[in-house]
C-alpha cells in the first residue's frame, strides 16, 4: 500500500509540480493561491464549453460571420468547440492532480508552464466571452438552455459534491481553526445552493404526458441543406421526404426582372454557393441587380456542397445523389412555387432586394400568375405590406415583430427560438397566434419548443427532427420532486459517512502522533536523566 501511495505521489509531483525534490519555502508561498485559480479557470471553462454545446444549434450563423468577414468558408465553430474540449479537459486534469496532492498531503506547487497555460486558458474564454457579448443575440440561448438542462446539472453537481466532499473534510479536518471555518462556511453555502436550486427550475417539460401539445410542424430552411445544396430543387424535393409542411427560401430579383432563390446578398454574393469566380472572372457581381437570369443558370450551385461539406453529410449521399447535386443550377422562383403546388406545401420567403417598392411588385405578380393556391402564400416581407394585402388580400401574412403582429391584428408569428420566452409561447398560442420558431436543428431544443407549444420549427434537419416520436424527456413535477429530494437525502446521508469516517481516522492518527511523542521524549529523557528512572524502580 505504501509503494502505490509513494508512486501516485511521485507521478503527481511529476504531473502537477514537474519536479519530484520539495520545494523550497519561497515556492511554497503562494501554493494556495494558484490551486485557487486552477479552481476557478476550470470552472470557467466548464461553463463557457456549455455556452459552445448549446450555442451548436447556431453554428451556420457564426461560420457565416466568419464567411463574411474573412471571404473564406471554414467550421470556425468546429475549431472553437475542438480548441475548447482541449482546455477543459486540461484544466480538469490539473485540478484532479492537485486534488491528488492534497489528499497525500503534498505541497501544491505549481509549475510555471502550468502558469502560461492556465494563464492563457484564461484569456481564450474571456475572448469568447466578448465575442459572445457583441453578438448579442447569442445570449439568450444560454438561459433557454437551462429549461431543457437544469434538472440533469442539478443532479450532475450533487454527484460531483459528493465526489470532492473527501477532499474537502480531509483539508477542514487538518486545517487550522480560522481556516477550518471558512471551508465550512463555504461548504455548507455551495451545497445548500445546489441542494435547494431546484426551487428554481422550471421547464415546459416538466408537465405530465398527457399534457403534450402537438408536434411542431416541420419548414424546411432552404430545403433539406443538410441533404443537398441549400435553395437548390434538390433541397426542396428532400425536404418534401421529411414531410414539411413549407417551404422556406431566400429571393432576390435578376437584372431581367426573375425572381430566383440565393440566400447570401452582399458583397459575399454568389461567391459561397456557385461558380462565380470561375465562370466569369472579370466581372464583379456585386447585387442581383447586375447579372440576369441566363448568366445565373449558367452557374454550377451543387460543386460547392461536395466539396466544402459544410454539416459534414456528404458521406451519407449515395452515388446518385451526389452526382445529382453536382449538376444543381440555381432555381427561379417559380419553379419553387410549380413544385409547392404539386405537393400542396406552403412558402414563405425573406426578400433581399435595394428595391423593395418594384421588386415587391414583380414577385407578387410572379406569385399570382404562377396558379398557385394564396392560402399556401406566407407573406413575410415587411415592406409594403398594405399594398400586398391590398393586391394579394388570399395570402397569409406573417409578421417578424410581435408588436406589430399585435397592432395589425394578426396571427401569425415568425421569430428566431430565443426571441420569445417558452411562458411567452404558451400564452401566445393560448390566444390561436401560429408561432413559428427558425432555426431549430437540435433535438434538445426541438424538444423545449415541442413542451412549450411552438406551431412549427424552420430547420436544417428536418430528418432528423421528422423521426422524434416524442421529446427526448417530459417528467410530471411530482416525480421530479420524488426524484431531486431522494437525490439530496442519499448525498447527505453518503458525506455524512464520509465525514464521520474522515474524522475517526485523523483524531485516531492525531493520537498515534502523540503517543509517539510521548514515547520519544521518555526515551529521550531516560537516556539524558537514567539515574531518575534507576531509582524509581527501585522496590
Amino acid at each position: 500500500m505504501s509503494q502505490v501511495k509513494g508512486c501516485c505521489r511521485v507521478c503527481s509531483r511529476c504531473l502537477y509540480s514537474c519536479h519530484t525534490k520539495d520545494s523550497s519555502e519561497n515556492k511554497r508561498k503562494h501554493a494556495c493561491c494558484w490551486f485557487s485559480v486552477i479552481t476557478l479557470v476550470s470552472l470557467l471553462s466548464l461553463c463557457w464549453m456549455y455556452i459552445c454545446l448549446v450555442t451548436y444549434n447556431d453554428q451556420e450563423d457564426i461560420n457565416w460571420k466568419g464567411f463574411t468577414v474573412l471571404k473564406l468558408w471554414v467550421n470556425w465553430f468546429m475549431v472553437v468547440i475542438i480548441m475548447s474540449a482541449v482546455l477543459v479537459s486540461y484544466c480538469i486534469l490539473l485540478l484532479l492532480f492537485a486534488l491528488i496532492q492534497v489528499a497525500l498531503r503534498e505541497r501544491l506547487d505549481l509549475h510555471w508552464l502550468h502558469k502560461i497555460f492556465l494563464f492563457f486558458g484564461l484569456i481564450v474564454v474571456a475572448l469568447g466571452v466578448t465575442g459572445i457579448s457583441t453578438w448579442k443575440q447569442e445570449w439568450p440561448t444560454v438561459p433557454l438552455s437551462l429549461q431543457a438542462t437544469a434538472p440533469f446539472l442539478q443532479f450532475g453537481a450533487v454527484g460531483a459534491l459528493m465526489l470532492l466532499s473527501p477532499f474537502v473534510f480531509r483539508t477542514f479536518l487538518w486545517a487550522k481553526t480560522g481556516s477550518g471555518v471558512l471551508i465550512a462556511v463555504v461548504f455548507v453555502v455551495v451545497s445548500a445552493a445546489i441542494f435547494l436550486c431546484p426551487l428554481r427550475i422550471h421547464s415546459p417539460c416538466l408537465i405530465e404526458l398527457s399534457e403534450l401539445p402537438e408536434k411542431p410542424k416541420l419548414i424546411g430552411h432552404r430545403g433539406a441543406p443538410m441533404l443537398a445544396p441549400e435553395n437548390t430543387m434538390m433541397s426542396f424535393k428532400k425536404s418534401i421526404e421529411c414531410g414539411v409542411t413549407a417551404f422556406e427560401t431566400d429571393v432576390q430579383l435578376s437584372k431581367d426582372r426573375i425572381p430566383f432563390l440565393m440566400h447570401d446578398h452582399q458583397s459575399e454574393f454568389l461567391m459561397r454557393t456557385t461558380n462565380v469566380k470561375e465562370k466569369f472572372p472579370k466581372k464583379d457581381f456585386c447585387q442581383s441587380a447586375c447579372i440576369t437570369w441566363k448568366e445565373l443558370q449558367s452557374l454550377n450551385a451543387g460543386e460547392w456542397f461536395l466539396k466544402m461539406d459544410p454539416f459534414h453529410s456528404v458521406s451519407q449521399l449515395s452515388e446518385k445523389e451526389r452526382t445529382s447535386a453536382r449538376d444543381q443550377t440555381i432555381p427561379s422562383l417559380l419553379e419553387l412555387l410549380e413544385l409547392a403546388m404539386q405537393h400542396n406545401i406552403s412558402v414563405i420567403f425573406d426578400l433581399y432586394s435595394p428595391n423593395q417598392e418594384s421588386d415587391i411588385n414583380d414577385t407578387v405578380s410572379t406569385i399570382l400568375s404562377s396558379g398557385i393556391d394564396p392560402s399556401l402564400i406566407l407573406w413575410l416581407p415587411p415592406a409594403e405590406r398594405e399594398s400586398v394585402i391590398s393586391s394579394a388580400p388570399g395570402f397569409i401574412q406573417v409578421y417578424s415583430n410581435e408588436t406589430e403582429m399585435l397592432n395589425k391584428t394578426g396571427n401569425h408569428l415568425n421569430v428566431k427560438y430565443n426571441n420569445l420566452s417558452t411562458e411567452r409561447i404558451r400564452d401566445l398560442r393560448k390566444g390561436n397566434v401560429t408561432v413559428n420558431l427558425w432555426v431549430v436543428n437540435e433535438r434538445w431544443l426541438f424538444s423545449l419548443l415541442w413542451c412549450a407549444g411552438a406551431s412549427s420549427v424552420t430547420t436544417n434537419s428536418c430528418h432528423l427532427l421528422k423521426d422524434m416520436e416524442k421529446p427526448d424527456w417530459v417528467m410530471g413535477p411530482f416525480t421530479y420532486k420524488i426524484i431531486w429530494i431522494s437525490v439530496d437525502v442519499f448525498s447527505i446521508i453518503i458525506m455524512t459517512a464520509i465525514f464521520i469516517f474522515l474524522r475517526t481516522h485523523t483524531l485516531y492518527h492525531r493520537r498515534g502522533t502523540e503517543r509517539q511523542d510521548d514515547d520519544t521524549t521518555a526515551s529521550n529523557s531516560k537516556e539524558l536523566f537514567p539515574f531518575l528512572y534507576h531509582r524509581s524502580h527501585e522496590p
